[in-house]
């Protein structure tokens, strides 16, 4: 009989595991739905989690487009330093890479520091790598503050003060910060006013536009618009006549008068003015050129429209 056999395995089991009654709902919540299916990337073994991961380590050391107006900039390359030192540009910190070898720019800007109270920080080239994004910092770096970006009201005022008839350049569909810093030197050098870009969609004042306008941004406006159409129609009622550059002008760079407040609106070389943007300007102007070429960077042909513009007022 099983139970009272002393045969081995015959022993009847008395000891029972777990509740009496049911499954303690372990059955049903077996049952219970699991929820919505993760999205791929969000599955450790799938091959687009090993993507997203990837990609998150490779933007980790870039600064997110959206922050960039709260975070400090480094303007690298010994003649940019020095350009930005002598145009008296607001700085916090001087890098300098271990083991740089020293010349008279080196010297200068490590003085000019020093006089101004401005903290002169050796950091391994590695790092300076690091925080430069590259290796074409020449061993220094001047990190500038946040860049202040002025309203299109003031620049309107301080003409008005200046007491000479304005001259503004507005940039519409500028990408490239290396244009917007060629372009600042250019209304500095001819004796413009100021520059307007658009808040959205527009290079900003970074450390590659401080370096391009070597250093004339700590010294020219830069205002920022939040819709550029409203802007122009301000400065035209302000007096100003609005020009935009465009190669099918009905009027020349030849024959037009560049002596009474004018801004200058540039568009890109590849989609030029923006249509509300053209149909806001009062004269589409032209520059004429010889050859097979259709049309010029946007920075060069600003800066031959306001070196046209100077000229007309130094001799009027």
């Amino acid at each position: 009989m099983a139970g009272n056999d002393k045969r081995r395995g015959a022993v009847r089991k008395t000891a029972r595991k777990g509740s009496d009654k049911g499954s303690g709902g372990t059955r049903r919540r077996g049952l219970a739905g699991k929820g919505p299916t993760p999205k791929a990337e969000d599955r450790v073994y799938h091959a687009k989690y090993k993507a997203k991961k990837t990609k998150e380590r490779r933007d980790s050391g870039r600064q997110n487009p959206k922050d960039t107006d709260n975070q400090p900039e480094l303007v690298v390359g010994r003649n940019p330093v020095i350009e930005c030192l002598r145009a008296d540009a607001p700085a916090t910190a001087l890098y300098v890479a271990v083991g740089t070898g020293n010349d008279d720019r080196l010297s200068e800007a490590v003085h000019t520091c020093a006089e101004r109270g401005i903290a002169v920080l050796e950091v391994s080239r590695d790092e300076l790598d690091r925080m430069t994004g590259n290796g074409m910092h020449q061993g220094i770096g001047l990190q500038v503050p946040p860049y202040k970006y002025a309203e299109v009201e003031d620049l309107i005022d301080a003409v008005q003060t200046s007491g000479r008839p304005g001259m503004i350049v507005v940039l519409d569909n500028i990408t490239d910060p290396r244009n917007l810093g060629a372009v600042i030197r250019s209304v500095a050098a001819f004796g413009g006013h100021g520059v307007v870009i658009p808040e959205r969609r527009s290079a900003s004042v970074t450390a590659v536009a401080w370096r391009t306008s070597a250093g004339t941004a700590a010294r020219l406006p830069v205002a920022r618009a939040t819709n550029l159409v409203r802007s122009l129609k301000q400065f035209q009622q302000s007096g100003y006549q609005v020009v935009g550059l465009d190669a099918g002008g009905q009027h020349t760079l030849d024959t037009y008068d560049g002596t009474t407040p004018v801004v200058v609106v540039v568009g890109s070389e590849g989609k030029g003015l923006s249509r509300l943007v053209g149909e806001t300007c009062d004269d589409i102007l032209s520059i004429p050129m010889a050859g097979r070429v259709e049309s010029l960077n946007a920075s060069v042909a600003a800066g031959v429209v306001l070196s046209e513009f100077a000229r007309q007022r130094r001799v009027g």
